[in-house]
């Protein structure tokens, strides 16, 4: 048997299983609209825009009823606010999930906070933290977290 042959399924194989692997949110998502619960309804829902480090000193669009979820990784980051929270509101209270096998002052986990567009106009979404790692400064560009958002009526 030729073993480029049967080699080829393989390598097809482990290329669509790290295909699956790669959506590390590793910038802006795109807008999504969320299904309905209600199966009488075919309005569809508002959308959701997740954001994470990645999308740092950014500018992002988002329509009126949008959700913009902010998650930053590192349970170091303060939870995030808005400038302008009559037009960016805050949706609930901020969560911290520190990852269960962190080693302890590692900081492994994710800041998580919601926002709901609420009417045009822009507003800035920030973070901030000191320590980077277990007793190791964040060098001055790493110690803040800004994203804009443009909110469209």
């Amino acid at each position: 048997m030729n073993p480029r042959r049967s080699a080829a399924p393989v390598l097809a194989a482990a290329l669509l299983a790290l295909a699956g692997c790669a959506s590390t949110g590793t910038g802006p998502s795109t807008p999504t609209a969320a299904s309905t619960a209600s199966t009488a309804s075919t309005a569809p829902s508002p959308a959701t825009v997740t954001v994470d480090e990645h999308a740092d000193r950014t500018t992002l669009k988002a329509a009126v009823g949008t959700t913009v979820t902010l998650a930053l990784h590192s349970t170091y980051w303060s939870a995030a606010t808005s400038s302008a929270p009559d037009v960016l509101a805050p949706e609930g209270s901020p969560t911290t999930a520190p990852s269960p096998s962190c080693r302890p002052g590692g900081g492994c986990g994710t800041v998580t906070a919601s926002f709901t567009a609420r009417a045009p106009g822009t507003a800035r979404l920030t973070a901030t933290r000191t320590s980077c790692g277990e007793a190791l400064n964040c060098p001055p560009e790493q110690r803040g977290y800004d994203v804009t958002v443009e909110v469209t009526g």
